[in-house]
């Protein structure tokens, strides 16, 4: 579980194919104070096990379902990410609760850059529009924000100074893919909901088999 809050910045060192999966390497700093293997780290949001540590860099395996439903397969060397560590129960929770299991890929529609603050549009599937609600919690490449506007197939966020600047938000342009989850919260009412209208039907539809015919 992570709070979508980014510890700091870093830099993709080497990516190896295994099968068909990437072993990525990444060099940090503050995070490797208490970094050990088998450790979740999130890289842009996306929750990974840290296999091996050498010095200030540090391994994660990457499988094909992965690949398939985040940016990671686009990483390259050199590239810049966002990382966060596994919150410690007990912390102040500065975010939200994110799990680091990334939902969809959205792309950057525009940036607009304010005298203050930043104004970021991004588009996504509309299968999870029903995810999306105004004032409420989204979790972009791994930093927790309030989507400030929703409308069908995107919204946008309102990006304050420190955020733009501690993040990997900073460089991103339009076009560019970015890490979507969704709250949480909001998944598992969905589902009950879902849970219990299909049993209202099913309960339906069996005692109007039970009628008796005229």
């Amino acid at each position: 579980m992570f709070t979508g809050l980014i510890e700091e910045i870093g830099v993709i060192k080497s990516i190896r194919s295994i099968g068909g999966g990437k072993k990525i390497t990444v060099e940090a700093n503050k995070i490797l104070d208490d970094l050990k293997i088998d450790d979740s780290v999130a890289l842009n949001g996306a929750c990974q096990t840290v296999v091996a540590i050498n010095g200030n860099q540090f391994d994660v395996e990457a499988v094909e379902e992965t690949l398939i439903k985040t940016t990671l397969s686009g990483f390259i060397s050199g590239k810049k990410i966002n990382l966060e560590r596994a919150a410690k129960l007990g912390d102040r929770l500065g975010g939200h609760l994110v799990q680091g299991h990334v939902d969809t890929v959205g792309t950057v529609s525009s940036i607009e850059k304010l005298s203050t603050g930043v104004l970021i549009w991004i588009s996504f599937d509309r299968q999870f529009d029903k995810y999306m609600v105004n004032t409420g919690s989204i979790c972009i490449d791994g930093v927790s924000l309030t989507s400030a506007r929703v409308e069908s197939s995107r919204f946008m966020v309102s990006i304050i100074p420190h955020t733009f600047k501690m993040t990997t938000l900073s460089m991103l342009s339009p076009g560019d893919k970015v890490n979507l989850e969704f709250d949480i919260i909001g998944k598992y009412i969905d589902k009950m909901i879902s849970i219990k209208q299909n049993e209202e039907s099913i309960s339906f539809w069996d005692n109007y088999k039970d009628q008796p015919e005229f």
